[in-house]
């Protein structure tokens, strides 16, 4: 036995449990030291562990949950991140806490979400029997770049582990650009069928051919650059998915029901989430869960039953009030949850805290490429909006200039004082906050409420 991967779970262990005794998560910390003691013991951990991993820029731990929920209901033996912690330091501590101190992983499965940017490290060592792109979109430029950067570093990942099953979105015209660089074999999931929600005017991250730099022609667009794109001059467009929403046949504040070719074989799915980014995340993941083996009933059962991920959708009772959290961090984002709550039919309270710390993006220039205009639309259903976070005072200037009417705005940085006002709301509330934002007023919620911690 290697002494080096024993003392690393060995630390591994006793630093999450210690830390887990004062009450903090304990996500990514022990794996850090794990990695001090031994860098390559996440290859040692993993070996034998039939793997399906998830990354790209939007709807990671969504998908995840997704897939996850047909091991729980199978009651098969696995593992996930599902604190979220998705870089290698946090992927290493689950697969250490879930190893003997000799080394061999007791779980026979794992659902790993994989941050984009550490993909390309996190594969060398993981070796997925199924790898799921979602897409690239422009998000937190201080620390990833230009999107092409995203890209590249997604398919540096993928070509340290030829033999996984690439599972892409097809509507994205950078995902599915990379089977051209890559030997793995591919299978293509998106939506085939034009939504009445696209909106040809929404700002696209890439509008130009990846190959020849002509502007794309699109047959329809889902959201941002996604949808049927084609090139006019070098033919490059959007490859004919296996797995492809068919049609949508509900849409409501709370869940989805679509139609999608599942390979050849149609299925009715009734989605557990709202919202048109969601029918992506769950088309992803049945193309998944069948290219693993799964049945179709089994699929279906788990995409209508999963549980939200942290933040991600979740639902929480303000105290006899229902609210919902959606964590947003880069424009096609944030345009989406602005659609989503455009199209509700009853009044609303929004919520909106924007931090600007590392794990945010430092950059916040964003919000203002983002599609808040479209809170301006919603009139007198939109009762009231809360801001709040570091950077509350630049929010609430942005949604001054898109239209908001300043007596419906109120700015308060206290989150104790945010929740009182949360639960005193008539109003659904949603809750639109960034990262750090978003775990700290979790937080809170959880202790005032209950509930379970951002890790479970």
């Amino acid at each position: 036995m290697n002494f080096r991967v024993f003392l690393a779970v060995l630390c591994c262990k006793i630093t999450r449990f210690l830390i887990r005794l004062v009450g903090r998560g304990g996500t990514a910390m022990p794996g850090r030291i794990a990695l001090k003691i031994c860098p390559t013991v996440l290859g040692r951990l993993s070996q034998g562990v039939r793997t399906i991993l998830i990354t790209g820029t939007n709807g990671k731990t969504t998908s995840a949950r997704m897939i996850e929920q047909a091991f729980i209901d199978q009651k098969r033996s696995y593992l996930a991140n599902k604190s979220g912690a998705n870089l290698i330091s946090g992927i290493t501590a689950e697969f250490a806490m879930q190893s003997t101190l000799f080394g061999r992983c007791k779980k026979e499965f794992a659902v790993i979400e994989c941050d984009e940017a550490a993909s390309k490290t996190v594969l060398k060592y993981l070796k997925p029997e199924v790898i799921v792109a979602t897409n690239v979109f422009r998000d937190q430029l201080d620390r990833y770049g230009e999107i092409t950067h995203t890209l590249n570093n997604i398919i540096e990942g993928i070509s340290h582990s030829p033999d996984s099953l690439l599972c892409l979105n097809a509507d994205d015209s950078l995902i599915a650009s990379i089977p051209e660089h890559v030997p793995n074999k591919t299978v293509f999931f998106g939506i085939s069928v034009p939504l009445e929600a696209g909106d040809s005017a929404e700002l696209s991250d890439a509008p130009h051919c990846i190959h020849c730099k002509t502007e794309y022609v699109y047959d329809y667009r889902t959201y941002g650059h996604l949808g049927g794109f084609r090139c006019p001059n070098c033919g490059y467009a959007r490859p004919v998915p296996q797995y492809a929403v068919t049609e949508i046949a509900s849409q409501d504040a709370d869940s989805s029901s679509v139609t999608m070719d599942l390979n050849g074989r149609n299925l009715f799915l009734h989605i557990n989430l709202p919202a048109v980014y969601n029918i992506y995340n769950a088309a992803g993941a049945a193309a998944a869960l069948d290219a693993f083996g799964f049945q179709r009933a089994e699929i279906a059962s788990a995409l209508a039953s999963f549980d939200c991920g942290f933040g991600r959708m979740e639902k929480f009772d303000l105290e006899g009030t229902p609210g919902r959290m959606m964590l947003v961090k880069n424009p096609a984002g944030c345009n989406q949850v602005m659609r989503y709550l455009a199209a509700l039919k009853d009044p609303a309270e929004f919520v909106v805290c924007l931090n600007d710390n590392d794990a945010d993006g430092t950059d916040i220039s964003w919000i203002w490429d983002a599609d808040f205009e479209r809170l301006a639309t919603m009139g007198d259903r939109l009762a009231r909006v809360l801001v709040s976070g570091v950077r509350a005072e630049d929010m609430a200037l942005r949604l001054k200039y898109a239209g908001v009417p300043v007596e419906r705005m109120e700015i308060i940085h206290d989150y104790a004082a945010l929740i009182d006002e949360m639960c005193r709301s008539e109003d659904r509330v949603f809750i639109m906050p960034t990262y750090t934002a978003m775990l700290d007023l979790r937080s809170q919620l959880q202790k005032r409420l209950g509930g379970k911690e951002f890790w479970e």
